[in-house]
């Protein structure tokens, strides 16, 4: 059994790399309100792209307006994509939003793992409202809603596989 302490500090560390990372701002304007709206009208599963109206979305207090922003990001371990990375914004409720989908084809092949989805805000130089799971095979991962509106903002996604010494992880793309 792994121990909570050490997959803390693993999670910590991968953190502290992030600032490091480069992304490029996103592009494009808002999504008209029904194209938003449509998926979280109709249903509460989760989804690759996100759905705020999800069980585990409305779990982490993800306001139902919130759409994606920016372009998806990747985790990739040894080279290959094993989780998207998805920054998501509130107009209702002023929030930004982390979101980490694991994909199948991780999940099949490594049993549980460690992920942690938040918010990067690049003016505080901070990771902001971060939620970790430890030995989860769960999917669908969102971070607190954070107060970053008006900031450069990115969201992080981090994933550490049973065995594996360290996380790897992802940024979206970066918005201001």
């Amino acid at each position: 059994m792994r121990h909570l302490k050490t997959a803390t500090a693993a999670l910590a560390c991968a953190f502290a790399l992030i600032p490091a990372a480069v992304a490029t701002a996103g592009t494009g304007p808002a999504p008209a309100p029904t194209t938003r709206t449509a998926t979280a009208a109709t249903s509460t599963a989760p989804t690759a792209a996100g759905n705020p109206a999800s069980l585990r979305a409305r779990a982490a207090g993800v306001c139902a307006d919130a759409y994606q922003i920016g372009t998806t990001g990747y985790v990739k371990r040894a080279g290959v994509n094993v989780a998207s990375v998805k920054q998501f914004y509130s107009p209702s409720c002023g929030k930004n939003y982390g979101y980490v989908w694991v994909w199948d084809s991780f999940r099949d092949a490594v049993g549980d793992y460690d992920v942690a989805a938040a918010v990067y805000s690049y003016y505080q130089d901070e990771v902001l409202g971060s939620r970790s799971w430890t030995n989860t095979t769960a999917q669908e991962f969102w971070s607190k809603g954070t107060s970053t509106v008006n900031e450069c903002t990115a969201a992080s996604g981090i994933v550490r596989a049973a065995g594996d010494a360290v996380p790897v992880g992802g940024l979206s793309s970066k918005r201001c």
